[in-house]
C-alpha cells in the first residue's frame, strides 16, 4: 500500500475508532438518548473527519518531502477511512438497545484497533503485543473518562 494511503488508513481508522467511541459513551451516559448518540456519530463522521484531514494535509505540507500528489492522497484516504469506520458504529445503535448498541461498539472498537496494531507491527517486524497494549489502553483510558463525564454532566444539569 502507498505510505500516504497508509497514513490515512492508520490515522483515520485510529482517530474514528477512539473519537467516536469517547462520544458515543459520554453521550449514552450523559443523555441516555439514541438520538443524541447518533447524531454524534455522524457529527464525527463528518466535521473530525474534515478536521483530521487537513491536518494530516498540514503536518505533510510541513514535513516539506512529500509531492503534492502524496499529501492529497493522504488528506482523501484520512477523510474517508475516518468518515467509513465512524460511520460504522451507527450500525448497532440502529440494530441494538442503546445500552447493549454501546458494548458492542466497544468491544467492535477494540477489536479493529487489535487488528491494525497487529497489521502494523507485522509489516515493522515487531512483537505486536506492546503497541497493542499501548493503543487499547489508551482507548480504554477515553472510554472510561467519556463515562464518567457523561455522568457528571448528568447530574449536574440533570
Amino acid at each position: 500500500m502507498r505510505e500516504a494511503i497508509e497514513t490515512g488508513l492508520s490515522f483515520g481508522l485510529t482517530s474514528g475508532i477512539i473519537t467516536t467511541l469517547g462520544l458515543m459513551v459520554g453521550l449514552h451516559s450523559g443523555t441516555g438518548s439514541e438520538a443524541a448518540v447518533i447524531g454524534g456519530i455522524l457529527t464525527i463522521a463528518i466535521a473530525d473527519a474534515f478536521s483530521d484531514a487537513l491536518g494530516i494535509h498540514m503536518s505533510e505540507e510541513t514535513e516539506g518531502d512529500h509531492t503534492s500528489l502524496e499529501i492529497w492522497e493522504a488528506t482523501v484516504s484520512t477523510f474517508t477511512f475516518k468518515f467509513l469506520f465512524a460511520s460504522t458504529f451507527v450500525v448497532p445503535v440502529l440494530l441494538l438497545e442503546l445500552s447493549t448498541a454501546v458494548e458492542v461498539s466497544v468491544a467492535y472498537g477494540l477489536l479493529l484497533l487489535t487488528l491494525l496494531n497487529f497489521r502494523l507491527a507485522r509489516n515493522q517486524k515487531i512483537s505486536p503485543l506492546k503497541p497493542i497494549v499501548e493503543h487499547l489502553t489508551i482507548a480504554l483510558v477515553v472510554v472510561v473518562l467519556t463515562h464518567f463525564v457523561g455522568d457528571w454532566i448528568s447530574g449536574f444539569l440533570g
